[in-house]
């Protein structure tokens, strides 16, 4: 490790040293477990991060976050994009079951909440992706026989992890340009630009290194985002989790597990378990796109999944209603 570098690029960040100290101690024990398989950290074979992860879960759960932010800072500093690919799979949406094990209580009970989640653990922080649907079979089948499908989308269309991003930028462009067509294609361009930028300077964008063919692939896909109008539904497909990795994939179930983002599915799209998950959990998705238009509406509006990997689809694509004084 390039400690003497490391802690410079800490203080010129204004880390303080109580947090310096134990990003040192995190990253030294996970330099002693590499060293165990004649690894380095400064060059870490793919899968020995979300290993060292789940391991740490299995000790003590409550220092997982403070290695993924050591490691996130050490990637920065040594320039390992690569590393924060895989802390993302560790970390997205990681704490979607325990924002739906609280929803199932204020809108059900305590008592259903209970029968749901009964005699199994919600998957914490570090996990191994890959081992989290097995427990969304679980919640989802409960779910279904004790309030039924119609209440459990529900639950899940709000979304259940949070929304990103700078919408109210987008909002403003919005009411400037005063039409939806050119609204899209303004959006459609940013993005163009922007995975450019990333491409020229080597960066990521989210869990992804972009390069000619993920370019090439996203401006001759139109619904990706943001997505076409179609009469006065806007169709809007979400940009694949590792687009490269969708488009080299050989099958369609591969293509669709790559496309996928939700960690509490994914991996059943891989093993071919994903027919145990009912496709209605992709309405969390859905929810996660209507934050985005009910913002730049300024109104709630109306968000149905299309078609997911988990129905068989390649792409994650939804139909958002246009509100009636929006559809000239």
């Amino acid at each position: 490790m390039k400690e003497k570098g490391f802690l410079r690029y800490l203080l010129k960040n204004k880390v303080s040293q109580e947090q310096t100290d134990i990003f040192i101690s995190s990253l030294n024990e996970f330099s002693n477990f590499l060293k165990k398989g004649n690894n380095d950290i400064d060059s870490i074979p793919s899968g020995e991060i979300i290993k060292y992860a789940d391991s740490l879960v299995e000790r003590n759960g409550d220092i997982v976050l403070d290695f993924l932010r050591a490691l996130i800072n050490y990637a920065n500093f040594i320039k390992k994009y690569n590393y924060i690919v895989e802390i993302i799979d560790i970390s997205e949406s990681y704490n979607a079951m325990d924002n739906l094990y609280q929803r199932v209580a204020e809108q059900h009970g305590e008592q259903i909440r209970d029968e749901i989640f009964r005699d199994i653990k919600i998957p914490p922080l570090g996990v191994d992706p890959e081992k989290k649907p097995e427990f969304t079979k679980v919640v989802l089948r409960r779910l279904e026989e004790k309030i039924g499908e119609e209440k459990t989308i529900e639950l899940l269309k709000p979304c259940l992890h949070g929304r990103p991003g700078d919408i109210e930028k987008d909002r403003e462009d919005f009411l400037r340009l005063n039409n939806i067509d050119e609204f899209l294609k303004l959006k459609k361009q940013e993005l163009i630009e922007r995975l450019q930028k990333h491409q020229k300077e080597g960066t990521l964008e989210f869990a992804q290194y972009i390069d000619e063919e993920v370019i090439k692939f996203i401006k001759n896909t139109p619904s990706i985002n943001p997505g076409i109008r179609e009469g006065n539904k806007i169709i809007t497909s979400k940009t694949p989790y590792q687009t490269k990795k969708h488009i080299e994939a050989k099958d369609n179930r591969m293509k669709g597990f790559y496309s996928c983002y939700c960690p509490w599915v994914r991996g059943a799209i891989k093993d071919g378990t994903d027919q145990e998950i009912s496709s209605y959990f992709c309405n969390c998705s859905a929810g996660y796109t209507k934050k985005y238009w009910d913002v730049i509406f300024d109104q709630p509006v109306e968000v149905e999944p299309i078609e997911t990997p988990l129905t068989g689809g390649l792409l994650c694509t939804f139909a958002v209603s246009i509100p009636k004084e929006f559809q000239k």
